[in-house]
């Protein structure tokens, strides 16, 4: 009888969880039970561990090997843990060196030949075996570059069983030679960050632009096709600052787990941009799938741009969905197989026409449309959903005046200086709370740091006319304290409130 333990990460949304794999070894009729709630995937490792061990030229032990994933209550899934498998069976065979394959956590999955193929979430797994106390971990080839940007981790990358058996002990005349299994790589052409610059006109947008960036707000644009709302939207990642370290391992973490992580490109530093299209499932954006959930264009966004173009045209399901990240900044997807947590705390930018035909502008005499296909088509974002939208306003048609202006509009950078400035004061102002932005402050905290003498005057105002709900004005006080940020002020004013209030109501609440 012989038993071999090593160890394993198990990956739950973004939540990793150290899994201690037991083989036991029993002189019977030969077989291979593996318990501990595996997956499909990870029940298949039955057959992928034999075939690649025999391909190593390591010799199947002929006995009854029971292998255990403790803590047996965690549902495990993927086909990560074949690696972790292998050795803890040849562990209790007497190949490998028990103790020294203890000390040490394997993730990877097998092929056939006994190659190590990459596996997603690396990052992740890795963070969460260096905090448990396991420093030391396996991984394949072509995931070593991710899992050395953690810090404190000891990385020994393999391309195959061969080389991580010889490493524990086993002896072996001659390691085969297999072809290093390398992450399928899409390659990116080379383009231009967007700038500021090439929007025409605009200027009312594009104040609002860095008033969103400045306070991390929630926009909605209104206007007709070709307005330039789509260029907008495009251009504000670029008015972000840079990700800390903290926010980049977090970034980074979720889009390896989504498997859209370029480890050669280290560390996302830059606040992500996702545009899904409008015939995207609830599944495909908030996340979902079957058995463990994957993180959708959502999570993907975390602390970054959240892009919704023809917003109306999305499914209500879809927009309903964000309210809960809107609110709380992470989604909780539950599925049979368990619930798992994603980060999404992301700057959601919704563009829509005003009418099924986009013509309605001004006084609207180019429109077809119907009052009754106006106020329907635009119903479909619902209320409860606008109400977490901060800025909300009109994107008129660019004038020829626009066009023949001879000055160059205001580039990125300058703008960009200025979003720093603010949220440099912000943060001032804000620390010691678990708050970054204005647009993360609640209520509470708003009413209880009120603005200057006389600011509530407009803003009692709107709230007795039905403009806005309670949730609606603190958001106006948030969008305010942000006008004070740029403005160089203590406190915002009776000023600052009239014009997020404008910003609030898309000029409804000026009368």
């Amino acid at each position: 009888m012989g038993l071999g333990r090593t160890r394993a990460v198990s990956l739950v949304g973004l939540t990793g969880h150290v899994v201690e794999v037991e083989a036991h070894l029993a002189a019977s009729v030969p077989g291979f039970v593996l318990v501990g709630l595996p997956d499909a995937a990870l029940a298949e490792a039955r057959d992928r561990v034999r075939a690649a061990v025999t391909s190593s030229g390591l010799g199947w032990p002929q006995r009854r090997i029971t292998v255990n994933l403790s803590p047996a209550s965690l549902p495990k899934a993927g086909a990560s843990f074949d690696l972790a498998i292998a050795v803890a069976t040849l562990a209790g065979a007497g190949v490998c060196d028990p103790v020294r394959v203890a000390d040490w956590v394997h993730v990877g999955e097998l092929g056939l030949d006994g190659r190590l193929r990459p596996v997603r979430g690396v990052l992740p797994a890795v963070a969460t075996a260096v905090a448990a106390g396991h420093p030391r971990v396996v991984v394949p080839a072509a995931n070593a570059d991710e899992a050395r940007l953690v810090p404190g981790a000891v990385v020994r990358a393999a391309a195959s069983l061969a080389e991580v058996a010889v490493e524990h002990g086993a002896e072996l005349d001659d390691v085969p030679d297999v072809e290093v299994a390398l992450a399928e790589e899409v390659p990116v052409p080379p383009r231009r960050a967007p700038d500021l610059t090439d929007v025409v006109g605009q200027r009312a947008a594009r104040w609002a632009l860095e008033v969103a960036a400045a306070g991390g707000h929630h926009v909605l644009m209104v206007g007709p096709p070709g307005a330039g709302k789509t260029m907008l939207a495009e251009r504000l990642p670029g008015l972000l600052p840079d990700l800390d370290e903290g926010e980049a391992v977090e970034v980074t973490a979720v889009h390896s787990v989504a498997g859209t992580f370029r480890p050669q490109d280290g560390l996302l530093r830059r606040p992500p941009f996702e545009n899904p299209h409008h015939t995207a499932t609830p599944a495909s954006v908030v996340g979902g799938g079957s058995g463990m959930p994957r993180p959708g264009a959502a999570s993907r966004a975390h602390r970054g741009v959240l892009f919704m173009d023809e917003a109306p045209e999305f499914s209500p399901r879809v927009l309903q969905t964000l309210r809960q990240p809107l609110e709380d900044g992470e989604l909780v997807i539950h599925r049979a197989g368990g619930s798992a947590r994603f980060p999404a705390r992301f700057q959601l930018v919704l563009a829509a026409n005003p009418c099924p035909c986009g013509r309605a502008v001004g006084k609207g005499l180019g429109c077809d449309c119907t009052a009754l296909a106006r106020r329907r088509y635009f119903s479909r974002l619902s209320g409860p959903l606008l109400d977490r939208v901060d800025l909300q306003l009109e994107v008129l048609p660019v004038t020829r005046a626009d066009r023949a202006a001879r000055a160059a509009p205001e580039a990125t950078a300058p703008v960009a200086a200025r979003v720093a400035g603010a949220r440099a004061a912000a943060r001032r102002r804000l620390a010691g709370t678990p708050w970054r932005t204005n647009g993360e402050v609640p209520g509470a905290w708003l009413r209880s740091h009120g603005p200057g003498p006389g600011a509530h005057r407009d803003l009692d105002r709107a709230l007795d006319r039905g403009l806005l709900s309670l949730r609606g004005a603190d958001r106006v006080l948030r969008v305010a304290w942000t006008l004070a940020d740029l403005g160089g002020l203590e406190r915002p004013g009776p000023a600052e409130v009239g014009q997020a209030l404008l910003l609030r109501t898309r000029g409804q609440g000026a009368a």
